[in-house]
C-alpha cells in the first residue's frame, strides 16, 4: 500500500513547464478528490468526518462562515484572555510552591549530562515532592484544569463507570474477576494500578486526565523548555524523552517508564502514570494496535475510554493543524466529552508473562466496552496519509488557481 501510495505523487505538477512529462499523476479536481476519498477508505481511524472537512479546510457552507465570523469576534477573544489567565494563575501556584525545593530526578546524579549529551530520557520533576505544598499543588491543579474545560465549552462531563460484573460479560475475564468468584478477595486490599491506558483523540485528552486524577505523563524533552507549561509538566512529573533517539537511549525510556509503574502500583504517595498506548491520535471511533509498554511491569491497569460526539467540529487532532483545531475548539460554543471508567484490570499469570497477550486483551476490552472499532494501522502509516493527503491537496490548489 505505501508503494502506490508514494506513486499518487510521483509527479508533481510544474509551475515553469507544461510539457507531459511534468504533468500530474492525477490530471483533474475530480480525480484528486476520489484519490482523497480513497485514502480517507484506507486510512479511516486518521480521517475527519466532520463538517469542516479535509485537514480542517471547508468547504463551509454560508451559514457556517457567519457563525464562524461572529464566534471569531465574540466567544475567541474572551475564551483566549481566560484561557491565559488560568495558566498564567496556576503556573504562578506552582512557582511559589516549588520554591527552595530541587527538583526529582530519579536517583539519577548524571541527569544533567544525560541532558546535555542528548540521551533518549531525562527525569526532573516536583511530582515526588511531599506535604502539603504537593497537595495544594494536584488540588489546584486538578481544579484549574476542570475550569479551563469549561472555558472551553465542556459545561458538563458525564461520566460512566463500569463495575467489574458488567466488564466481566465481555470476551475476556480478567484473573481478578475470577478470583472474585471464588471469594478469595473479599479478605484483601485491591492492589493499587500501576498506569492509567486510556485511548487518544487530542491534546484535550491530557486536559482532562489532570482534572480527573493529576497523572504523569511522557512528554517530548522539549515540553519540559516551554514557558509556563514546563514547570507545570514537571510538577506533573512528566518523563521527557527524546522521541527521535535511537537506541540504546530508547531502552532508557522503557526501563524508566516501567520503574515508574511499578513505582505507582507499590507506593500509594507516588505519582500515577498516564500512558496511551496507542501512541498517536485517531478521530475518536478507532482503537489501534497497543504498544507493550504499559503492560510490560506486569501491574494491574487502569483503563479510561473518552469520547468526543460533535455535530459540527470534531475536536479530534488528527490531520488539522494545530493552529486551525484551536481556533475552530473556540468557536463552538459546546463541546462535547463523555468517560467510560472500567473496573482496574487484573492480569492474569499468562498475560503477566506475555506483555502482548496483556495488551491486546485490555485493548479489546476497551474497544468492546467503548464501541471502538479495532484496526491494525499505526503512527507509521498515519504518517504515510499525512504527506500523501498534503501531496493531493498541493495538486487541487493548483488546479482552483488554474480556474482563476
Amino acid at each position: 500500500m505505501e508503494s502506490e501510495l508514494k506513486d499518487m505523487n510521483s509527479n508533481p505538477p510544474s509551475s515553469s513547464s507544461s510539457s507531459k512529462e511534468d504533468r500530474p499523476l492525477l490530471k483533474s479536481e475530480s480525480d484528486v478528490s476520489a484519490a482523497i476519498d480513497e485514502l480517507d477508505k484506507n486510512f479511516a481511524p486518521f480521517a475527519r468526518t466532520d463538517s469542516y472537512g479535509t485537514m480542517g479546510l471547508g468547504p463551509f457552507p454560508t451559514t457556517e462562515k457567519v457563525k464562524l465570523a461572529v464566534a471569531m469576534v465574540t466567544l475567541v477573544p474572551v475564551r483566549f484572555i481566560l484561557a491565559m489567565s488560568i495558566l498564567l494563575l496556576y503556573y504562578l501556584v506552582c512557582r511559589v510552591f516549588t520554591l527552595f525545593s530541587s527538583p526529582y530526578r530519579g536517583g539519577e546524579e548524571d541527569g544533567e549530562e544525560e541532558e546535555e549529551e542528548g540521551g533518549g530520557v531525562v527525569q526532573e520533576d516536583y511530582a515526588h515532592m511531599g506535604g502539603w505544598r504537593r497537595v495544594v499543588i494536584v488540588r489546584c491543579g486538578r481544579f484549574l484544569s476542570r475550569v479551563l474545560l469549561f472555558v472551553f465549552g465542556f459545561y458538563w462531563i458525564p461520566e460512566r463507570c463500569l463495575d467489574r460484573d458488567s466488564a466481566a460479560d465481555s470476551d475476556h475475564k480478567s484473573s481478578s474477576s475470577e478470583i472474585a468468584e471464588n471469594g478469595e478477595t473479599d479478605k484483601e486490599e485491591p492492589e493499587r494500578p500501576g498506569v492509567i491506558v486510556s485511548n487518544h483523540v487530542s491534546y484535550l485528552d491530557i486536559l482532562y486526565h489532570m482534572s480527573a486524577s493529576f497523572p504523569s505523563f511522557v512528554a517530548k524533552r522539549s515540553v519540559g523548555k516551554l514557558p509556563l507549561v514546563g514547570l507545570i509538566s514537571k510538577c506533573l512529573g512528566c518523563v521527557y524523552v527524546q522521541r527521535e533517539a535511537k537506541s540504546p537511549d530508547f531502552k532508557g525510556v522503557s526501563g524508566t517508564v516501567n520503574e515508574r509503574v511499578r513505582e505507582a502500583h507499590r507506593n500509594k504517595s507516588a505519582p500515577t502514570i498516564m500512558l496511551f498506548p496507542e501512541g498517536t491520535t485517531t478521530n475518536g471511533d478507532y482503537l489501534l494496535q497497543f504498544k507493550t509498554g504499559a503492560f510490560l511491569a506486569g501491574t494491574p491497569v487502569l483503563p479510561v475510554i473518552l469520547k468526543y460526539p460533535y455535530e459540527r467540529f470534531s475536536v479530534a487532532w488528527d490531520t488539522i493543524s494545530g493552529a486551525r483545531h484551536i481556533i475552530f475548539l473556540l468557536c463552538q460554543f459546546v463541546n462535547h466529552l463523555e468517560v467510560i471508567r472500567l473496573p482496574v484490570y487484573y492480569p492474569s499469570q499468562e498475560e503477566k508473562d506475555n506483555p502482548k497477550l496483556y495488551a491486546s486483551n485490555v485493548r479489546r476490552l476497551m474497544a468492546t466496552e467503548g464501541n471502538l472499532i479495532l484496526s491494525d494501522l499505526g503512527l507509521g502509516d498515519k504518517r504515510i496519509y499525512h504527506a500523501t493527503l498534503n501531496g493531493n491537496l498541493r495538486q487541487l490548489r493548483v488546479f482552483h488557481q488554474k480556474e482563476e
